[in-house]
């Protein structure tokens, strides 16, 4: 198994997570596994559960595995408490919150908590609530801990393990792919007819768009910066987005239409979305062995 560094083995005068930045990420990690539940393993009763129906229950299972993704980003994140090896993880998290809140104020009158969804349960109309408290409040406290955490003692630890030009070339392509696709959906959502493999409502678009962007700036990032140490955190996370996805397009295969160029597209990035984020993965695990 990979061993993340400890309070202990943290080198002196390196920056290190303030505890309120470690607060933040361990209430993301609650959030986003509550949504995974949610969303990946109930992708079929969101009108009975979540905060907006999502229909069909794959772009559920979608979003789904982006929270999954995001689960693990965190929770890595507070495995190890070098900050430069966090930055990129938390700022993918605070770009997929600021947009998806624009997405829910864009969107709102889908939400259960308006009045025509009144003889929805509950539950689901307390999650619209829930979801609209989350997504204006995360945002603003990421940004108040942020500064003071760039501005926290210590410095970042210089770069020892540089990444393959291979490896960075991959993902910048994948990044390029993925902020290309995200911006196009989350501008217009009306392009999902061409550039998505099954159907997206405007509301569903700009959400996917969200996790796209967030995870186009988060291969990009760790593309630039250049050391495999801090590309190990995406690195799983982006394992585990591209695992997930492809095995939610297996759950409801029915759904895609593989007639489309888009679809094609879709199934070569998620390839290649599990394939580099393994490699990544596992060269940090070498770089990590041989390290004195």
């Amino acid at each position: 198994m990979d061993r993340a560094p400890t309070a202990v083995d943290t080198p002196a005068g390196v920056r290190r997570l303030l505890p309120a930045m470690s607060a933040l990420l361990v209430a993301f990690s609650v959030l986003t596994a509550l949504a995974v539940v949610t969303l990946y393993v109930l992708a079929d009763r969101t009108d009975r559960s979540f905060a907006w129906t999502i229909h069909p229950p794959l772009t559920a299972a979608f979003l789904g595995a982006g929270y999954a993704a995001g689960c693990v980003l965190v929770v890595l994140s507070l495995r190890d408490p070098v900050w430069a090896h966090s930055r990129v993880p938390v700022l993918t998290i605070l770009l997929f919150t600021v947009a998806t809140l624009a997405a829910t104020l864009l969107h709102l009158d889908r939400f259960h908590l308006q009045p025509e969804f009144a003889d929805r349960p509950l539950l689901a109309r307390v999650a619209a609530w829930f979801w609209l408290a989350v997504y204006v409040v995360v945002p603003v406290c990421m940004l108040a801990v942020l500064v003071p955490q760039e501005r926290a003692p210590g410095a970042d630890p210089p770069p020892r393990h540089p990444v393959p030009p291979v490896l960075r070339a991959a993902l910048a392509v994948e990044s390029a792919v993925l902020l290309a696709v995200g911006a196009a959906l989350f501008t217009v959502p009306s392009t999902a007819a061409a550039l998505w493999p099954w159907q997206l409502t405007p509301l569903t678009a700009r959400v996917v768009a969200a996790w796209l962007v967030a995870f186009g700036l988060a291969t990009a990032l760790a593309a630039a910066a250049g050391d495999l140490r801090r590309l190990r955190t995406a690195a799983v996370a982006y394992t585990v987005f591209g695992v997930l996805v492809a095995l939610a397009v297996l759950r409801h295969p029915g759904t895609v239409e593989w007639g489309s160029p888009a679809a094609w597209v879709f199934a070569v990035l998620t390839v290649a979305v599990v394939a580099t984020g393994a490699a990544g993965w596992r060269m940090v695990s070498a770089s990590e062995r041989r390290a004195p």
